[in-house]
């Protein structure tokens, strides 16, 4: 019998690790198949609310933030290149990359999950910054996601210019931190089960199988 699972996952699009989880995460439905039938939200966290626009180096954002020497940022970030790769993704990201603020990609995807299309959206934003290198503040960049995910591109842009959905995004981020959930990515299962991290298909198999046993 398939078990219907709601499924929260909260992340930034400009986190390396969101991307590994969601990998994990569908490399896992895929594998359980009929068993779960799974409702996949994306919940807003921003990494770096602060962020102008204009972003920052990526280094030097490392550096500042976590202490991390450029050739502790070059090796992990090869780390987390070759984790992105084992699920499927093509990371792009060095030393000239740059950090942006994505406050207005979390609104787009705010709206997706209301018209459809929310988790095609998250792929195609991820593809916009990590292997295409391009900014998510750029409201060319979102609008040409949107439409990449087959959305329409003149609603997306619309979104975009009124300042639509800021207060139900901002009201989801602090609903999220309230319950105690404070780094990325962070998946919920059922408002009950917490997995956390970058991890591989194998856990989220396991974790899948386990609380459809459950449920």
């Amino acid at each position: 019998m398939t078990k219907p699972l709601k499924i929260d996952f909260v992340s930034d699009v400009s986190c390396p690790w969101c991307i590994v989880g969601l990998g994990g995460l569908e490399t896992a439905l895929a594998r359980v198949g009929d068993l779960v039938e799974a409702d996949i939200r994306f919940q807003p966290f921003e990494l770096n609310p602060n962020m102008p626009p204009e972003g920052q180096n990526i280094v030097e954002h490392v550096g500042q933030k976590y202490g991390a020497t450029p050739e502790q940022s070059a090796v992990n970030r090869k780390a987390i290149h070759d984790r992105a790769a084992s699920v499927g993704f093509t990371m792009k990201t060095n030393e000239n990359s740059r950090i942006y603020n994505t406050f207005d990609a979390h609104r787009l995807l705010h709206w997706a999950g209301i018209v459809g299309g929310q988790q095609a959206l998250k792929h195609a934003l991820f593809d916009a910054y990590f292997t295409d290198g391009l900014s998510p503040a750029d409201h060319d960049v979102l609008v040409a996601a949107a439409e990449k995910a087959g959305l329409d591109g003149v609603a997306a842009r619309e979104v975009l210019t009124s300042g639509q959905y800021a207060q139900e995004v901002r009201d989801a981020e602090r609903r999220w931190q309230s319950a105690g959930i404070n780094s990325v990515p962070a998946v919920v299962i059922n408002d009950r089960y917490l997995i956390s991290g970058g991890q591989p298909p194998e856990y989220f198999e396991q974790a899948l199988r386990q609380i459809a046993a459950e449920a």
